[in-house]
């Protein structure tokens, strides 16, 4: 959704709607093996490629959690991942021309100048076509830094953020989001020009569900935070707009289930969950509209 939104819209810049497919990023536990995706042709149903298509090499872990990818404007591929559970103060970034030949993995430390930093949970990718750079959004914890609610000073995140153009240097990481309750798993949404939604995940107690917020900037400030739409107990939320819809798919991770809800606005939800299927084992990860050839491609590879 993100390198292609004005397609999205109107499906005429770049190739025709019936041209089109999508790719989801995706892990399964331990998260040790490294990246795995799903396609879909309608973005409703999915199959799992069923391979591992980049092992994780960077981080004091080592794994591959919540991979976010987005395709810039040139066609390369480019993904982040979380590295650790705790200890990294940054995050692993490769890139692709064709999702089968990574280039050599890196580790970006976007919080170094905060030795107290936790974490690194959950980066994600936006390619915001304005200022042509892409914006990268992360949860961290920094105790004693922000007021807390029941949650432990070592799970009270917020959201950060940096920018680049090309994955070499890097804005100084900021604070992005701070709605006044721990925060993480967030991702930015264009609806339109200077229109934006952030949905993000509230991981207080008893919360842990998602919510949306509303900006003119995809920077922010992210304002008029919602009442939850989803239940209890879930996380790791992308979007992507189907024939008129946006579809927001997330982890009920008490459950083990993907569920999905649709809205035309991000006021009104419906729960579609009897509308999708999405193969077991999925965890956290991103939605990527590309053109079907590449999801074509990308199966005869895998097949061989």
């Amino acid at each position: 959704m993100r390198r292609w939104f004005t397609i999205a819209v109107v499906c005429t810049t770049f190739f025709s709607c019936s041209r089109r497919a999508y790719l989801f990023t995706s892990f399964h536990e331990p998260a040790d093996a490294g990246l795995r995706m799903l396609y879909s042709y309608d973005g409703y149903h999915w199959k799992d490629l069923d391979t591992v298509l980049l092992k994780p090499q960077v981080g004091q872990q080592k794994v591959m959690r919540d991979p976010s990818m987005v395709q810039g404007p040139d066609g390369t591929f480019h993904l982040v991942w979380t590295s650790s559970w705790r200890g990294d103060k940054g995050f692993g970034y490769a890139s692709s021309k064709d999702l089968i030949h990574w280039s050599e993995e890196q580790f970006i430390p976007v919080m170094q100048n905060e030795p107290t930093t936790v974490n690194v949970w959950a980066p994600e990718l936006f390619y915001d076509h304005q200022q042509k750079q892409f914006v990268i959004i992360w949860a961290s914890c920094i105790p004693g830094r922000f007021e807390k609610g029941l949650e432990e000073d070592s799970n009270n995140h917020r959201m950060y953020v940096t920018t680049t153009k090309d994955f070499k240097t890097f804005a100084a990481s900021k604070l992005f989001f701070d709605g006044g309750f721990s925060s993480i798993d967030a991702v930015i949404v264009q609806k339109a020009v200077n229109d934006f939604v952030l949905v993000v995940k509230d991981n207080t107690r008893p919360e842990r569900d998602i919510k949306v917020a509303f900006a003119n900037d995809p920077l922010g400030p992210y304002k008029n935070v919602s009442a939850p739409f989803s239940d209890h107990f879930t996380e790791g939320p992308t979007v992507v707009k189907v024939k008129g819809q946006w579809l927001i798919y997330f982890d009920s991770y008490r459950k083990k289930t993907y569920e999905a809800a649709a809205t035309k606005d991000f006021i009104h939800f419906e729960n579609i969950n009897n509308k999708i299927a999405v193969p077991e084992g999925h965890k956290h990860g991103t939605i990527v509209v590309v053109k079907k050839k590449t999801v074509q491609r990308l199966l005869k590879a895998v097949q061989h």
